[in-house]
């Protein structure tokens, strides 16, 4: 098995790519974005590492860009998608999705979760981010993963099983034969993946989605597992990071429910949430997340909203 880190356009500036030798070609998990840096990368990888052995498989854990983007240019070259049905039809749909303009959804969203005007305006004024943009196309056909699974890669059984909350049906493996373990990012060492609510669904609570999971995959962590996360480095220790990665939503709720004893907007939550500066750069994804805790606290009735006259939700805490 090859680590590869492929450097991404972006502030989290790196995914994790692992190459699993199965004999006569590799499998290989995740790939990074599609850009020409990223092809020639993979071009230099290709020749040189992997030997010049082809990629039969390409095991994608899930649909983000930055894990999915190359997989179309090595279908292109004969490999065969593997992940779970959610990825497949989610990477389809979004890589054909291509807008000129930001959708009503999306503007709506923005105001819902109390976006200033001024910034709701620029913002629809600009060229949305398309899937497109650093996503190869993706062919039509998936070798379909499901949880129970027992998939053979690079001489080990791996056991399918599936994550939640950060993406949909993530597939996480875990080796029958020693520790190793293939996190994405569902199972991440000293940061959070990102949780958040989506324009598209703008009903759901990921975050149950995110803590469901956790508490089940937690049931088979062991300290002497050696996780091979989607970002940063390997770790051990998998029993106290997944307490961790639960706990860490847990308290972030607690902190947000005194924060909203007087209504706020999930644009005005990031300090209880973040504790640190949110830039241009980090707004999005703050207030998606933001969205999706306070989503979570109406969900389970520990908050209420209003909407109020500009179209923007007022979420407040239920006295307990």
């Amino acid at each position: 098995m090859l680590w590869l880190r492929i450097p991404l356009p972006m502030a989290l500036n790196h995914v994790n790519v692992f190459a699993l030798d199965d004999g006569d070609g590799w499998t290989i998990v995740d790939t990074g974005t599609h850009t020409k840096k990223t092809v020639g990368i993979w071009e230099t990888l290709l020749a040189g590492p992997l030997k010049g052995k082809p990629v039969n498989r390409v095991l994608i854990t899930h649909h983000h860009p930055d894990h999915v983007g190359m997989l179309g240019w090595f279908m292109a070259r004969g490999a065969e998608h593997w992940t779970s049905r959610t990825s497949y039809l989610l990477s389809r749909m979004l890589v054909l999705d291509v807008e000129e303009q930001h959708s009503a959804a999306n503007v709506a969203y923005w105001t819902k979760a109390g976006m200033p005007a001024a910034q709701v305006e620029e913002r629809r004024k600009a060229r949305p981010f398309n899937f497109a943009d650093i996503v190869h196309p993706i062919p039509v056909g998936h070798m379909r993963l499901v949880e129970g699974d027992v998939v053979r890669i690079g001489g080990r059984d791996w056991d399918v099983r599936m994550g939640g909350g950060h993406a949909p049906e993530h597939v996480t493996l875990w080796s029958r034969d020693d520790n190793l373990v293939i996190g994405g990012d569902q199972l991440l060492p000293s940061i959070s993946p990102n949780v958040g609510v989506q324009a598209a669904e703008i009903e759901a609570d990921p975050l149950a989605d995110w803590l469901e999971a956790c508490e089940r995959l937690s049931t088979h962590a062991r300290d002497e597992h050696f996780v091979l996360p989607g970002h940063k480095l390997p770790f051990t220790g998998l029993p106290t990071r997944m307490r961790q990665l639960i706990n860490n939503h847990h308290s972030g709720l607690r902190r947000l429910q005194t924060h909203i004893a007087e209504p706020k907007t999930a644009v005005e939550c990031f300090p209880p949430l973040f504790k640190r500066k949110i830039d241009e750069g980090t707004f999005h994804l703050a207030m998606i997340e933001a969205y999706a805790h306070l989503s979570h606290l109406y969900r389970t009735g520990q908050a209420t909203r209003i909407l109020r006259e500009d179209g923007a939700y007022l979420w407040q805490a239920v006295p307990a």
